[in-house]
């Protein structure tokens, strides 16, 4: 057992003793909105959001990107538990935008051990075999924040579990200053109609 387990334990037996009421909320979310952002663990969507526990969904992944899986959660969570308003939140200085498809894929080929980035870019160990399912995937890297957050909110949208009546509102979340910035290309094309 790792020190983070005995970590993670204890945190959890402090949040069970002070748990009160929380075990009646309600399954839907109460505030009736879902956010889709990025796993990076500088982003707290509790506290950049101001979210109690119970407030919304938040759906994580890495880049915070409209995958399948990410619209299945959506479409979930209007569809079975009434949300009606949706945020795209991508962030700056995000990990996704230091790579692509064949980075990717090269790096997967080299070793399944963890690589390494310097400016130079990224290098993998090479040891321990790798494997080249990594080149047939669709890792959905980014170039360009305002553009990804644009290009999600539209595939949101277009999708056809989609109802058009439900706004999809684009942003970028600052990791310097801890705002919120409105990407105003993205809010429009995800207005509702």
């Amino acid at each position: 057992m790792t020190n983070i387990v005995n970590e993670i334990t204890a945190a959890n037996e402090a949040y069970a003793a002070d748990f009160g009421n929380k075990g009646d909320l309600p399954m839907p979310p109460g505030r009736q909105f879902a956010i889709l952002t990025c796993m990076d663990a500088r982003l707290d969507p509790a506290k950049y959001a101001g979210l109690a526990e119970g407030d919304a969904h938040v759906i994580r992944n890495a880049g915070g990107r409209a995958s399948d899986d990410a619209i299945r959660s959506l479409v979930i969570s209007y569809k079975l538990l009434a949300t009606k308003e949706w945020f795209v939140i991508h962030h700056t200085d995000c990990g996704m935008q230091t790579f692509n498809n064949k980075i990717m894929g090269d790096l997967l080929a080299g070793s399944l051990k963890t690589s390494t980035v310097d400016a130079s870019g990224w290098h993998d160990s090479n040891a321990g075999g790798g494997t080249t399912d990594g080149k047939y995937i669709e890792w959905l890297a980014i170039s360009d924040q305002a553009k990804s957050v644009l290009e999600d909110v539209e595939r949101i949208k277009n999708n056809s579990m989609v109802p058009s009546d439900i706004p999809v509102y684009g942003y970028i979340y600052d990791c310097k200053s801890g705002k919120l910035i409105e990407v105003p290309e993205a809010t429009a094309a995800g207005a509702a109609k």
